[in-house]
């Protein structure tokens, strides 16, 4: 009996509500799998697209996102996925291997220095390879208070600190209040913010998925605030920022925790924390949760460069674009930082 052989196809239009049953009921699948980021980086960013699906005798097997991002500051690139922590192909390994195999023939007739995917767990072994990142997974009790027995002292102690304190939490209708404090958070930190229309779209498109809960004081004044998504039983906090007075009233901690009650109400039972640089701050105050670091395996095919990518503020020779970075008004920033972050992925 001959062998019923896979074909490979970019996704049309119709094929949307296939692709997202496909990604939900596969257990490799992530939010970031899910058809409307296609919408998002073509719409928002202007980056050309191949989300590639394959089929065998008419029924999806797998499915690969990608996308093109092309520049003259930080390189030509076909990627799984930007803007996105989690990527690569999913399916049986028959589709995987056709799939893998049409992006790499996209990336040589596309003439890009590397393909990157961004998986959870290692596929290559013999490609080059991002060490830089981990993820933070933990599973959500389902009781309340056994979450916040399970945080570690010192840090259960913060989220304390903040209750004590009267902060308030609430479920924004938009995005206002979160850009407010995103945009001020990343000056500090001397890089780019996205364009506030990236995360109002978010929004649009992902509906009751994305949501916005800001932290305040009892006057109401904004401390901090996270944009989070919910994909099958997970909650994601994937953007966050927060005023400078945000650490004496220990406001993200309270926000962090207001969160992870919230979901485990909501009835989620995992709180991805999501992907951190090893050595920063964000990796030190997730730890400090209790959740352990999870490598990540982004993996490099490498066509017209010697070595992995760095292009992130670890790297020494973006130093002094920070420290200007950091002194731009807030305005100058938000005005120029779009078209500069668009091309970092």
């Amino acid at each position: 009996m001959d062998r019923v052989r896979i074909s490979v196809a970019v996704m049309a239009e119709q094929d949307r509500s296939r692709w997202d049953a496909f990604v939900e009921a596969h257990p490799m699948g992530t939010f970031f799998h899910l058809s409307a980021w296609r919408g998002l980086i073509e719409g928002i960013f202007r980056h050309r697209t191949w989300f590639l699906m394959a089929e065998r005798a008419g029924e999806l097997v797998g499915v690969l996102p990608l996308a093109q991002v092309k520049s003259r500051l930080f390189g030509h690139a076909l990627t799984s996925l930007p803007f996105c922590v989690y990527g690569g192909a999913i399916g049986d390994a028959e589709a995987v291997s056709e799939l893998e195999a049409e992006a790499e023939r996209i990336a040589l007739q596309l003439g890009v220095q590397h393909l990157e995917y961004r998986n959870v767990e290692p596929r290559h072994t013999d490609w080059p390879r991002q060490d830089l990142y981990v993820t933070f997974r933990k599973a959500i009790d389902p009781d309340v208070e056994a979450n916040m027995l399970a945080i570690p002292r010192k840090q259960r102690a913060m989220v304390r600190k903040g209750i004590k304190n009267n902060l308030v939490s609430r479920i924004d209708d938009d995005v206002d209040r979160f850009f407010a404090l995103y945009a001020d958070n990343v000056l500090r930190h001397g890089t780019p913010a996205l364009p506030k229309r990236f995360f109002a779209a978010l929004k649009h498109t992902f509906g009751e998925c994305c949501e916005v809960l800001t932290v305040t004081n009892e006057a109401g004044k904004p401390l901090s605030s996270v944009l989070s998504f919910y994909f099958r039983d997970e909650v994601l906090p994937y953007y966050a920022g927060d005023d400078v007075a945000a650490r004496d009233f220990a406001a993200n901690d309270f926000k962090y925790w207001e969160l992870m009650r919230r979901a485990c109400e909501r009835g989620c039972k995992v709180f991805d924390y999501g992907r951190s640089k090893i050595g920063t701050g964000p990796y030190s105050f997730k730890k400090n949760w209790g959740f352990e670091p999870q490598p990540l395996s982004y993996e490099y095919r490498l066509y017209k460069r010697e070595g992995v990518p760095q292009n992130n503020p670890m790297n020494p020779k973006y130093r002094a674009f920070i420290a200007l970075w950091r002194r731009l008004p807030i305005g100058v920033a938000n005005a120029i930082g779009p078209y500069i972050v668009r091309n970092l992925g």
